[in-house]
């Protein structure tokens, strides 16, 4: 965490004195402290960039179920959104790694992303639906990247962690607000109302994102290497292939989110289709969930540190099956309350861990970002095969088998983490977690 106007920056770190060419300036040494507004500023970011980062994200599928999409259809969309998305997420992973301008590859994404969708709302046929749903797919494939990169420059290793706790609360929060405010502002003032909310997030999203001081990321901490490490790691290949643990924690995350990916889509179509109010539907299918994740959020750091972090990822893995369950059990609405409460607990904490594990496994390599970026890669291999196949189940036996089969996925993902646990997440460094 560099101090502002410390000296002349490389790569945006303020404090490289390792290795210093005679007659460079002496920088200064990292402040003990980040300051509050660039802290705010990521706060803010998180908390905006919930409704920002995916256009009209879990809104999109019940509102095209009500102008006559099939399920079928729906997966088809969200799969092509899918499938590029796994083209461009490895080589954002190494753009983030490369570029010291981890703002603007904030900012581009959400300005586009708002564009598509507010494209398809005014006209949702064929060329806006997929050709928005590309977009999205292609520029909101760097904003997780990005995002992470900035966060671990900004806070620095050692409180990485709970800084991760953090952006997930904020982000959570955010997404309740946002629904909240999707449910009003349809029920007033119908799709103007709606469409005039977006803009006014993606603003937010840029003004916040703007108030982070550049001056604070370190651009060599943002990639996973020491801060005063000059030497530019190994190759993100050799890294990747390299790394057994990332492998596996990779394949653990495909399985998880073929079985979870398609569910929340499935509820939020099937109940739009009976209550006919798509916006206001899936406000509460999606809060529900939101809420929980939430309460996941703040209780992260505690299960960390008491239990490990392999508790949190047994936890998401073992509330899929439970989930699925009960969503194939009942056909009553008040069925998703405890579906996406463990929405929440699956979900929920699998984001929290997922960085993180990937973290410890590439400490030092330079490659945090790139690695980070293929293991995303892969675990939405598994969500975009989900689409389609969960598309098929609910045609040929209806939502409720299509719950059933995706909900028992888990517990060949159970297995995978079981088998390779010690890799896939490694010992943990004393600094990490320590009472503070």
């Amino acid at each position: 965490m560099a101090s502002a106007g410390s000296g002349p920056q490389q790569s945006g770190s303020t404090f490289r004195t390792k290795h210093r060419p005679e007659g460079s300036p002496v920088t200064a040494s990292p402040p003990s402290r980040l300051s509050g507004r660039s802290l705010a500023a990521l706060a803010t970011l998180n908390f905006f960039l919930a409704d920002a980062r995916d256009g009209l994200g879990p809104f999109l599928d019940g509102f095209l179920a009500t102008h006559g999409w099939t399920p079928m259809a729906l997966g088809v969309v969200a799969t092509l959104g899918g499938i590029l998305g796994l083209i461009v997420t490895p080589l954002f992973g190494a753009l983030v790694d490369a570029s010291p301008h981890k703002r603007l590859l904030i900012i581009v994404p959400v300005i586009l992303v708002t564009a598509a969708a507010l494209w398809t709302l005014a006209s949702p046929g064929n060329a806006s639906v997929f050709g928005g749903q590309s977009m999205t797919a292609i520029v909101g494939a760097v904003i997780g990247p990005a995002l992470m990169g900035l966060t671990l420059g900004l806070v620095g290793e050692a409180a990485f962690p709970d800084q991760v706790a953090r952006n997930e609360f904020w982000n959570h929060a955010g997404n309740v607000v946002s629904l909240a405010g999707v449910y009003l502002a349809s029920s007033f003032f119908g799709l103007n109302g709606i469409i005039g909310l977006m803009i006014l997030t993606a603003l937010a999203t840029i003004a916040a994102t703007l108030a982070i001081d550049p001056r604070r990321i370190d651009n060599k901490v943002a990639r996973g290497l020491a801060h005063d490490d000059g030497s530019p790691g190994p190759s993100g290949y050799s890294v990747i292939a390299g790394s057994r643990g990332l492998i596996l924690l990779a394949v653990t995350l495909l399985i998880f989110h073929f079985g979870n990916a398609p569910m929340s889509r499935l509820i939020a179509q099937d109940f739009s289709i009976q209550l006919g109010t798509p916006f206001r539907t899936t406000a509460i299918v999606t809060g529900v969930s939101q809420l929980s994740m939430i309460g996941m959020a703040l209780a992260a750091p505690y299960l960390i540190r008491r239990f490990g972090l392999a508790s949190i990822f047994i936890i998401a893995l073992c509330a899929l099956p439970l989930r699925g369950a009960i969503a194939g059990s009942f056909e009553s609405f008040a069925a998703i309350y405890p579906v996406q409460f463990l929405d929440g607990a699956g979900a929920g904490l699998i984001g929290i861990a997922t960085p993180l594990a990937a973290e410890r496994i590439l400490s030092g390599t330079g490659r945090f970002n790139a690695g980070l970026a293929a293991v995303m890669t892969v675990q939405g291999i598994g969500a975009s095969l989900s689409n389609i196949v969960a598309g098929w189940l609910t045609k040929e036996g209806g939502y409720g088998l299509a719950y059933w089969v995706h909900g028992l996925a888990a517990l060949a993902a159970i297995a995978v983490f079981v088998y390779g646990r010690r890799e896939i997440v490694p010992e943990r460094r004393a600094s990490e977690y320590a009472p503070r």
